[in-house]
């Protein structure tokens, strides 16, 4: 879940990874994985964003990863034969603290060929630079911190200040879960105090209490359930996609739903949520 969270955040707010990692606030849109001419190509965990005269290619890994250089090699070689005229910026963003050396290792060498790519460490990171952009704030608390939990209160209390509300949901539920890595889930219900993360941010806690009051009916149901949720939570049908499994489609359907319901007359209202 990690890692489609990861991709949600770098191509919703592209500008401001471009900020933090390019030094400019360079204007990116998505590159579909499908446009590179050779498969297969691990769509899950890569993000690919390209500008007129630049292609961004991140990687976010939990934990340390043997294959990531001749994957990055790999990657180059795919973008610079779709793409031959323009630079190609890679970098691998390690969020877990490890000290294995393979969260070091920045190139891949055969024989004559040798690439060198990037390397972030979260870890090492300034936590001011991730205050200072909406899209990089769930990253703070896995930051150069000596303290995870007054990082994270100052990240809530910044949240708050957001004035879009689907973008202060996302955001808010993003952060939750990518903090679970150097907190754990009663300090952030804690902190994140809003109806949010009450109902749809942890994925596996919200998915427990759905069984607790009966709404599981099998997977899918409890998917739907909490799509609904997090829909009346003012979450992204993005994001909700990413986090329950369902495709776009069935959450533009529940969306259309929700919607529905909430203008109906308070005794016209059934507690089921659309079949399939």
């Amino acid at each position: 879940m990690i890692d489609n969270i990861c991709k949600f955040l770098a191509e919703t707010f592209p500008t401001d990874f471009a900020s933090w990692l390019l030094g400019e606030p360079i204007a990116f849109t998505k590159l579909e994985p499908s446009e590179l001419s050779v498969q297969p190509i691990r769509a899950d965990s890569v993000i690919f964003l390209k500008s007129l005269r630049m292609i961004l290619h991140i990687e976010f890994q939990t934990d340390p990863n043997k294959n990531i250089p001749f994957r990055m090699t790999d990657y180059l070689l795919r973008l610079h034969r779709q793409f031959p005229d323009r630079d190609i910026y890679q970098v691998v963003i390690y969020l877990t603290p490890s000290e294995s050396n393979l969260v070091y290792k920045t190139t891949f060498n055969l024989g004559g060929l040798s690439h060198q790519f990037n390397v972030i460490r979260l870890w090492e990171q300034p936590t001011e630079i991730f205050q200072q952009y909406q899209g990089l704030l769930p990253f703070a608390t896995l930051s150069q911190t000596d303290n995870p939990e007054e990082t994270l209160r100052q990240v809530a209390q910044q949240i708050e200040q957001i004035s879009d509300k689907q973008v202060q949901g996302n955001i808010a539920a993003s952060t939750a879960i990518i903090s679970g890595i150097a907190l754990n889930k009663e300090i952030i219900q804690r902190l994140l105090r809003s109806e949010i993360m009450k109902e749809s941010v942890i994925y596996q806690e919200i998915l427990l209490e759905g069984e607790a009051k009966g709404l599981a009916k099998g997977k899918a149901e409890t998917a739907r359930q909490i799509a609904i949720n997090m829909i009346r939570s003012n979450i992204s049908v993005d994001l909700v996609a990413q986090f329950t499994g369902l495709s776009l489609k069935e959450v533009q359907k529940l969306q259309k739903f929700s919607a529905k319901k909430a203008q109906l007359p308070k005794s016209a209202k059934t507690k089921r949520s659309p079949k399939p």
